[in-house]
């Protein structure tokens, strides 16, 4: 079963910007009730999305330059990343079936 990678400064270049695939990136807090709320459904994405999308998580408190780097304002902050670049971001707690649609628009 896959569960989400840790993304630091460190490895996001070569785990995201670099990727051969699509992938979620969840901007995220220990201390943000909806970031928890979301959790479980971004654990769930990374294991039935394996092979088609990879799905990462970037902690704000400890990567606080990584989040200014791509504006987040808002947490939980979702960016879906495809060929290096931010193609689509989710804002907010949402759904998993909200989730997996905004996923298949851009995965296809």
């Amino acid at each position: 079963m896959a569960e989400a990678l840790k993304l630091t400064a460190d490895n996001f270049q070569s785990e995201v910007l670099k990727a051969d695939v699509p992938v979620l990136v969840d901007f995220w807090a220990p201390w943000c009730g909806p970031c928890k709320m979301i959790a479980p459904i971004i654990d769930e994405l990374a294991s039935e999305q394996e092979g088609r999308l990879r799905v990462g998580k970037v902690n704000t408190d400890e990567n606080a330059q990584l989040a200014g780097e791509y504006g987040v304002m808002s947490i939980p902050t979702l960016i879906l990343f495809k060929d290096g670049e931010a193609v689509e971001r989710l804002v907010g707690f949402m759904s998993k079936k909200d989730l997996e649609a905004a996923i298949d628009k851009v995965v296809g």
